[in-house]
């Protein structure tokens, strides 16, 4: 099976170069069109919860 793809490139340079350029292309442009964060968000995640508690102390509700 390998000999075949092998043989068949050999005989079709002008596909596989076109086939390859094809690729490198569109390489390309996936890589100018992705965007990029420059800078990564390294915060610590937080998380917000409403409670009623009346009459207790904010120490004993984190708790």
């Amino acid at each position: 099976m390998l000999t075949q793809i092998i043989n068949a490139s050999i005989r079709n340079r002008i596909l596989v170069l076109l086939a390859a350029l094809l690729a490198a292309w569109f390489g390309w442009r996936a890589m100018v069109s992705t965007p990029l964060d420059a800078i990564p968000d390294l915060s610590d995640v937080q998380v917000i919860v409403k409670t009623s508690y009346p009459g207790q102390a904010p120490q004993l509700v984190e708790e």
